[in-house]
């Protein structure tokens, strides 16, 4: 059975067994809830998988599967005693300036830069509403890459803001062509294997000495500075999708 959509799959909550397809994009309560556990321990199979719908939808759960990828040091921060911890490590390893990425912002809006880790944890001692967000050293002059991977179609654009470290379109930053070399393409493919992902938007910093970092990863973003344009793109990611519910299926026929 293929269920397509939320509303396919609820209705059909109890009628689902191993081998069987649950097709699109679920929301947060369901994904976070019983529902998704309840599916996935009957052996539903997930179109895209339930983990990188996950990973799609957090900050901080990339920061603890995606780690490797990611600057050194990176780290999901979510009550204060964390970032306490985060203030002797940081300052054991000789980290001067840190970044905050705050969890459920986007476009840039939730990325502060701070002096230390102290200076974070000054101001965050006071409230409990930042938590939880992503922590991790600020990198000097790193190239922000937007990266659109869609089954062989691979985009990147350089993103640029002369004005603050946030290179965000929404933030004022602006978008140009950048050259996708063949090792930053393995290393954006070995992301999305990693996170399950049948295509993605994926953000990467890459330092002036060569090495490539993962940045963030989302399912969906924004393509404002990309050539291909949004129903290219749109028609690229169904096919994507539906190539993955037809392997879905024929592993389910072969007993695999």
């Amino acid at each position: 059975m293929i269920a397509r959509g939320l509303e396919a799959i609820r209705a059909r909550l109890p009628e689902f067994g191993p081998g069987d397809v649950a097709a699109g994009l679920l929301p947060a309560s369901f994904l976070s809830g019983p529902l998704g556990i309840d599916l996935a321990e009957r052996g539903v199979r997930f179109v895209p998988s339930l983990l990188c719908q996950v990973l799609s939808r957090s900050k901080c759960a990339q920061a603890e599967v995606l780690s490797s990828f990611m600057a050194p040091h990176t780290r999901a921060v979510r009550r204060r005693a964390e970032l306490l911890q985060a203030v002797s490590d940081y300052a054991r390893l000789g980290i001067g300036a840190v970044v905050s990425k705050q969890e459920g912002m986007h476009c840039g809006h939730g990325v502060r830069r701070w002096e230390s880790a102290e200076a974070l944890y000054n101001t965050a001692a006071f409230e409990d509403r930042g938590f939880p967000f992503v922590l991790q050293p600020f990198l000097a002059d790193v190239s922000d890459v937007r990266v659109i991977v869609v089954g062989e179609y691979v985009e990147a654009y350089l993103r640029e803001n002369p004005f603050h470290f946030r290179a965000n379109l929404a933030a004022g930053g602006t978008g140009r062509p950048f050259p996708m070399d063949p090792a930053a393409e393995r290393f954006c493919r070995a992301v999305m294997a990693r996170g399950r992902f049948p295509y993605a938007h994926i953000d990467l910093q890459l330092t002036p000495e060569g090495k490539c970092y993962l940045a963030e990863i989302a399912l969906e973003a924004g393509a404002a500075a990309a050539r291909i344009g949004r129903e290219e793109l749109a028609r690229r990611k169904r096919e994507a999708l539906e190539r993955e519910i037809a392997a879905a299926a024929g592993q389910t026929a072969s007993g695999g």
